[in-house]
């Protein structure tokens, strides 16, 4: 991967998370490139499970599960960024920073040396089941609210907490927070929000409570994993979820991967700082653009290229993809 240090750049290279998977996804690449191929038949490898199919045919309910769609995205980034390099692109992957929204964070750690792929895939790979084996051992959701700010959120899931376990799960933007725990919980939350003057409280369909207390057995299974990962120090800027604060030190890498999975997500904080040190644009490689839309949210005025698909990485190359 592309992972020289330019701090000229203006670009941040941002990476999607669990979400973003659709039917169809990357099914170009894979079928056309050779290197992007390999990936996906590394990955179904290692998993046991026919991912080109799954990316392919579906069915999306599938696609979904947690144990099948982290490795997906993951692999989708990095084909991405492979196939773009190979096609001497190099040059629009220089960048001045890196970050990664959940599960993305191991696509920016490979993408700035930190992480081998390799070595990024197994934990994915074992992420994805552990997560949804939590998901499927609790009674958990979550919910975004529009409309209050963190410290607002933050009072809510407190007065909320008499019902069960609630947390702050994703501060997307400014107010636009996600919250995640057992049902009873979460719901109350929600009122409580709405008479606090939340614009709307929207439920989210989801296999569990994601980055709550609920997500604690997946953490105990990760937690020796990633103890004997190689992680190296980065060699582009590399901003964390757990603080929302560039880290380079590879213990506090791994120890913020640890957290992570039980741990809000400070998106909003991590744009924020990215663009108060200089980033002008945004690069997306992998499905969907829920980067792109969380990055508007923060600033209008920075760009972000979505990438995945041959046609895209044609259009970059060209300098034509807007």
């Amino acid at each position: 991967m592309s992972n020289s240090p330019h701090t000229d750049s203006v670009r941040a290279l941002l990476f999607p998370g669990q979400g973003a998977q659709f039917v169809g996804m990357a099914t170009d690449l894979f079928g056309s490139e050779p290197v992007a191929r390999e990936l996906f038949e590394l990955a179904s490898d290692r998993m046991g499970k026919d991912l080109i199919g799954l990316c392919t045919d579906g069915p999306q309910e599938a696609l979904n599960a947690t144990d099948i769609c982290q490795p997906a995205i993951f692999v989708a980034s990095m084909a991405t960024l492979r196939v773009i390099e190979l096609h001497g692109g190099s040059n629009h992957l220089e960048s001045r920073a890196t970050a990664g929204l959940s599960l993305g964070e191991y696509s920016a750690l490979v993408h700035c040396g930190a992480l081998r792929f390799e070595d990024a895939l197994e934990v994915v790979i074992a992420r994805g089941r552990a997560m949804q084996e939590a998901c499927e051992s609790t009674e958990g959701t979550m919910a975004s609210i529009l409309g209050l700010d963190l410290e607002a959120v933050r009072e809510v899931v407190a007065e909320a907490a008499t019902a069960g376990v609630v947390a702050v799960a994703n501060v997307n933007a400014a107010t636009q927070i996600v919250i995640s725990g057992e049902k009873a919980a979460v719901a109350l939350a929600g009122e409580k929000a709405q008479e606090k003057g939340a614009r709307r409280v929207i439920p989210l369909e989801v296999a569990g409570a994601y980055h709550s207390p609920l997500m604690a057995s997946a953490t105990d299974k990760l937690r020796p994993i990633l103890s004997e990962v190689e992680i190296q120090e980065p060699k582009i800027p590399f901003y964390a979820n757990v603080s929302g604060a560039r880290v380079s030190d590879p213990e506090e890498i791994r120890s913020g991967l640890i957290q992570q999975v039980e741990s809000s997500v400070l998106w909003e904080p991590i744009l924020r700082q990215l663009i108060a040190e200089g980033v002008e644009e945004v690069l997306e490689p992998g499905p969907g653009k829920v980067v792109a839309g969380l990055v508007r949210q923060v600033d209008r005025g920075v760009p972000t290229k979505s990438v995945l698909g041959k046609e895209s990485i044609e259009e970059l190359l060209e300098g034509t993809l807007s």
